[in-house]
């Protein structure tokens, strides 16, 4: 079975949206699971709470950015804002991640550059961009391409990669990418994503939920920010947030559509584009929703949607089937994400491309809490 088929049964099962005879025994076997995870989680967290396991601080102000759950709460772009509010205000900024999904580089790459054993990978110098998006993963990536004077560390071990960054480039904050988990690193300031339209996971941990970590690891959190806020009544996940933490500051923000950006000539086009246009939409991200939402809200006319697991990377028959059929429709433009543009092939579907390409640049939108935004960037900035 294909993985967007298994990814799309177990999120009608965990979701309760599927209630036959089978999905109810899956639910059972789930929750069992469950339990085991929710012990091993809360074990390791207990193990660092007592200095049984050290925490260790590379030697500067340390920001992670991460999430409770599974799956899209916009950490990218979030990420992103953070880097340029900081380099804007002079701070050298490192973001360190760990490369999800990363492939490792080949023995001939490695040989190359003298690195024969899995090491810290530098993505970006802060010049200049150094690897591609399948070595370092799409993140780091996308980020690195979009960031100026800015260093993109990858590196599984996140305690090394921010050593790293400050021995080899004199950095003084490191964004920690994903780092809500990642308690081994000590941090300043815990960014935690709550995802307003799916917060909590169907309030199940791993497999029967989308929870990472039991709701008590927001107590951690000295920053939420409740993502993809627009038209949704944040207030109920308000008071659940403040049942675990009734200290952290909560903002609250939403996706800007900036403009489309043309996949094979970099041309960027006002959003305004596909007002009255039919597309399609072809993704690989873990909650397309709200993207195809946002292509609706300006004026698209969405006629096919493909959509594959998150991550995915696309192959050339993929691509030239979205073409055919493309044409098949009489479609105007293929719509793809920021994120899967790393992942899209350029040279596939040469022959058969009848319509353009475009990948949405988009922005995040502080909703409420912008000055709490703005106070946490001026106590790094200025302390």
């Amino acid at each position: 079975m294909p993985a967007k088929a298994i990814e799309q049964k177990w999120k009608e099962i965990v979701s309760g949206s599927r209630n036959d005879r089978f999905a109810r025994f899956a639910r059972g076997t789930l929750s069992a699971a469950s339990k085991l995870f929710g012990i091993a989680v809360r074990s390791r967290t207990k193990l660092y709470e007592h200095g049984i396991f050290k925490r260790s601080w590379p030697g500067c102000v340390v920001i992670s950015i991460g999430n409770i759950t599974v799956g899209g709460t916009g950490k990218t772009p979030v990420t992103e804002t953070f880097a340029r509010a900081l380099t804007a205000g002079g701070r050298k900024v490192a973001i360190v991640s760990r490369g999800y999904k990363a492939k490792s580089p080949s023995l001939k790459w490695r040989r190359k550059h003298k690195q024969l054993y899995p090491t810290t990978l530098v993505v970006h110098d802060g010049k200049n961009l150094l690897l591609g998006a399948r070595v370092s993963g799409d993140e780091p990536y996308m980020l690195a391409r979009n960031l100026e004077n800015v260093i993109v560390i990858v590196d599984h071990d996140r305690v090394r990669g921010s050593r790293y960054a400050i021995s080899h480039f004199g950095v003084d904050t490191i964004l920690l990418d994903d780092g809500m988990q990642h308690i081994r690193l000590q941090r300043q300031i815990d960014v935690v994503l709550i995802d307003a339209t799916c917060p909590f996971g169907f309030d199940k941990l791993l497999p029967a939920g989308l929870l990472r970590e039991p709701l008590s690891g927001l107590r951690r959190a000295t920053h939420i920010i409740i993502t993809k806020s627009k038209n949704v009544d944040i207030n109920p996940i308000k008071a659940v947030i403040r049942k675990y933490n009734d200290k952290a500051e909560i903002m609250s923000c939403y996706y800007e559509p900036v403009s489309l950006v043309n996949l094979h000539t970099g041309e960027c086009v006002p959003i305004e584009t596909i007002k009255d246009n039919n597309v399609f939409v072809m993704t690989g991200i873990a909650q397309p929703e709200g993207f195809i939402t946002l292509l609706k809200e300006n004026g698209a006319t969405v006629q096919r949607v493909y959509t594959y697991p998150d991550h995915h990377r696309f192959r050339r028959d993929e691509i030239e089937h979205v073409y055919r059929r493309a044409a098949n429709w009489h479609t105007d433009a293929v719509i793809i994400t920021e994120k899967d543009s790393v992942r899209f092939s350029k040279k596939a579907g040469l022959r058969v491309r009848n319509c353009p390409i475009y990948y949405l640049k988009i922005e995040i939108k502080i909703q409420s809490g912008e000055k709490k935004f703005s106070d946490c960037i001026m106590n790094i900035c200025y302390p």
